[in-house]
């Protein structure tokens, strides 16, 4: 039975008088109630246990705590029991907590803890390989069918994903071109050279600059939504639900948004590629002085169509590895909000980092075949 404490401040001196029982189903209430207690400035510390009705060894743990906790604070404590049982109870807690002590876990060698790194990230790849073993398998079976494909979840995530994202792409590539023309123009005065401006522009835009960025901004905004979207059905067990119901969530949440995105990548990059030599002709025309006819001119000129299929043909890739490692994540997530976020951001930076690395063998591979 519980029993609220008496508690008395003089001075500098303290006193805490139990009543009733002090066992394991009372001491969680005691603490809540001595919890202001540990804020009080004082010396002195008497605790009264002479009315106490029974001990057990809970109880008696709780009193060491006590009196450890006051004496870390170089407070007096003065013990006030009301027999000998109470006195061995609490004399056999006192001796095992003492020669128990604080459990002090192991640290980590420097082997060993790279051991456990490098496990931790083979158990991900694994977990990562099953998930496109799951994929790929999935796809066939439902691209076996045209009644099976899900045509208006597509467009839909065709709208979300891509269309949604139309202005911030246009905006961020044409402040591409902009600055890109701006910094090379400079150089470009010095030589005289000022009419090779379209060369660089056309080749480094349509090669890399203008799939890079559109992968990227996708990657920010609509591959995290998809970790974040697929990790809240999975923290609310609709993911579950949809399997009891028997619904397969690879056909019906994980291939209309890879299939949406795939599509809708290479008309982004052409967005992009527009949208960039536009802010670059602008500044040829303001700090160069070259016309827009003559930017036209130069441009079919030099520019051979094979530089914009190059960067076209990057763009379902990179859809592909966005929305991959976006869906993947979502279906990583545990059973909590944090989990959440911390998945949400790893995808954006997995993404970005798997397309980084297909730009690169893409570079390689074009240039080696000499496209």
């Amino acid at each position: 039975m519980y029993k609220k404490p008496l508690i008395d401040l003089q001075n500098d001196k303290l006193s805490i008088t139990f009543s009733g029982e002090l066992t394991l189903y009372t001491i969680a209430q005691l603490q809540k109630e001595l919890a202001t207690v540990k804020t009080y400035i004082f010396k002195e510390l008497h605790l009264n246990f002479e009315q106490i009705l029974y001990l057990d060894t809970a109880g008696a743990i709780f009193i060491y705590d006590l009196e450890k906790h006051f004496k870390q604070k170089a407070i007096v404590v003065h013990l006030f029991l009301k027999d000998d049982i109470q006195k061995s109870t609490l004399a056999l807690v006192y001796k095992n907590m003492r020669n128990t002590g604080e459990f002090k876990p192991k640290e980590e060698g420097f082997i060993q803890s790279v051991g456990h790194i490098a496990y931790e990230y083979y158990i991900g790849f694994i977990s990562f390989l099953q998930f496109f073993g799951q994929l790929f398998s999935t796809n066939i079976h439902y691209l076996t069918s045209w009644k099976s494909i899900r045509f208006k979840e597509i467009a839909f995530e065709i709208n979300e994903s891509a269309i949604k994202a139309l202005g911030i792409i246009a905006l961020t590539s044409f402040l591409i071109g902009l600055v890109v023309a701006y910094q090379s123009a400079y150089q470009l005065k010095i030589y005289g050279a000022n009419i090779f401006i379209v060369d660089m522009l056309g080749l480094s835009i349509f090669r890399e600059l203008a799939p890079l960025i559109t992968a990227i901004v996708i990657a920010g905004r609509s591959g995290s939504a998809f970790a974040a979207q697929i990790g809240a059905m999975k923290i609310t067990q609709e993911l579950d639900a949809m399997k009891t119901m028997g619904f397969e969530p690879f056909a019906f949440l994980v291939l209309p948004r890879i299939i949406a995105l795939v599509i809708a990548m290479p008309i982004l990059i052409f967005a992009a590629d527009m949208m960039a030599m536009l802010g670059g002709m602008i500044v040829a025309n303001i700090d160069l002085h070259i016309t827009t006819q003559l930017f036209i001119d130069r441009f079919t000129e030099v520019i051979a169509a094979k530089h914009f299929y190059v960067g076209i043909v990057k763009g379902p890739f990179f859809a592909f590895l966005i929305a991959s490692i976006g869906i993947y994540r979502g279906l990583m997530v545990k059973d909590d909000t944090q989990s959440i976020g911390f998945n949400t951001t790893k995808s954006v930076v997995e993404s970005i980092f798997a397309v980084i690395v297909c730009d690169a063998v893409f570079s390689i591979l074009f240039t080696n075949l000499g496209i």
